[in-house]
C-alpha cells in the first residue's frame, strides 16, 4: 500500500510541475510579445517619446492640474463644483486643438471659453498632447494629408457646402460667421480658423460642438467641408460690406438705423434752417 501510494503521488507531482512550467512559459511568451508589439514599449522606454511624455507631465502639473486633477482625472473648485473635466480618453487631438487655439489653459471656467493667443509653443503643445495620449487611448492628431485641400475641386467645394449646410449652419450660420446659443454660449466664427483646427474640431467636438468622428463624417467629407469654408473666406462681398452675411436681418437693421436715421437727421436739419416769426409762423406764410 505504501509503495502504491508513493507510486500514485509521483505522477501527480510531475503533472503539477509540468502544468506550472507550461503556465510560466506561456506568461513569458505573452509578456515578450506585448513588449515587442506595443507601440512605445520597453524598447523605447528611454527614447524621445518617453522624454516628450515626461515634459508633458511636468507642464501639465504646473499649468493644468489645478483644474483637471494631478492625473487628469478631473477636479473640483473646493465647493464640489467641477473645475475641469477628466481628460482620460480625450486623446492628443483634443489637447492639440484646445491648447493651440489658446482656449486652454483658461483663466476661469465659463459657459464659453474664447479663443486667444496660445500660451504654449508647438513643442510644449505636442508634449502635453503626448502625455494625455499616454494615459488612455483617444483620437490622435491627424497627419497633414488629412486636412490638405490643395487638390480640392469645385465638386468637392459644392459637396462640402451641402454637408456644411446640413450639419453646421444651425450653429455657425450658413456663411460660417458664428452665432448665439443658449445659456451664454456661442458658435465661433470660422473665418480665422486654419484647416488643421477645423479638422481637429470636427474630430473631437470641443465644448458644445458634437463629435464628427471618421465613422460619422468620412475624412474625404471633412476635407470637402474645409474646402467650402476656405472658399467662403475668399468669397467677395458684392455690396462692399459683408454685414456678417446674415441676410435680410443685418441688411434691414442697417437700413433702419443708418438709412432712415440719416433721413430723420436731414429732416430735422432742414426744419431748423427755416426762419420763424415770433408768433410761430414763418416769414413765407406771413407774406
Amino acid at each position: 500500500m505504501r509503495d502504491a501510494d508513493s507510486g500514485t503521488a509521483r505522477p501527480v507531482r510531475r503533472g503539477r510541475v509540468a502544468r506550472s512550467l507550461v503556465v510560466g512559459v506561456a506568461l513569458v511568451i505573452v509578456g515578450f510579445a506585448y513588449a515587442v508589439l506595443l507601440p512605445g514599449g520597453a524598447a523605447g522606454a528611454d527614447g524621445p517619446q518617453s522624454d516628450q511624455i515626461d515634459e508633458g507631465r511636468r507642464l501639465f502639473a504646473v499649468g493644468c492640474s489645478s483644474c483637471h486633477g494631478l492625473h487628469a482625472e478631473g477636479g473640483t473648485n473646493g465647493e464640489d463644483r467641477m473645475a475641469g473635466p477628466s481628460l482620460l480618453g480625450v486623446g492628443a487631438a483634443a489637447v492639440e486643438f484646445q491648447v493651440s487655439t489658446g482656449r486652454m489653459p483658461a483663466a476661469q471656467p465659463n459657459a464659453q471659453i474664447p479663443r486667444k493667443p496660445p500660451v504654449y509653443n508647438e513643442q510644449e503643445t505636442a508634449a502635453l498632447a503626448a502625455y494625455i495620449a499616454s494615459l488612455a487611448p483617444g483620437p490622435a492628431v491627424p497627419a497633414g494629408e488629412a486636412y490638405d485641400i490643395s487638390k480640392a475641386t469645385q465638386e468637392d467645394v459644392v459637396r462640402g457646402g451641402e454637408l456644411f449646410r446640413t450639419n453646421c449652419t444651425a450653429c455657425h450660420n450658413f456663411a460660417g460667421r458664428g452665432g448665439a446659443l443658449p445659456n451664454g454660449r456661442y458658435a465661433p466664427s470660422l473665418m480665422d480658423s486654419t484647416p488643421r483646427n477645423i479638422y481637429l474640431a470636427m474630430l473631437t467636438g470641443p465644448q458644445q460642438m458634437p463629435v464628427f468622428s471618421d465613422h460619422v463624417l468620412l475624412p474625404d467629407d471633412k476635407r470637402a467641408v474645409i474646402a467650402y469654408i476656405m472658399a467662403l473666406r475668399e468669397q467677395p462681398d458684392p455690396g462692399g460690406f459683408g454685414l456678417g452675411r446674415l441676410g435680410p436681418v443685418s441688411e434691414g437693421l442697417w437700413g433702419w438705423l443708418v438709412g432712415i436715421g440719416l433721413l430723420v437727421v436731414v429732416a430735422v436739419w432742414i426744419g431748423a434752417k427755416v426762419p420763424r416769426m415770433p408768433g410761430g409762423k414763418n416769414r413765407t406764410a406771413h407774406k
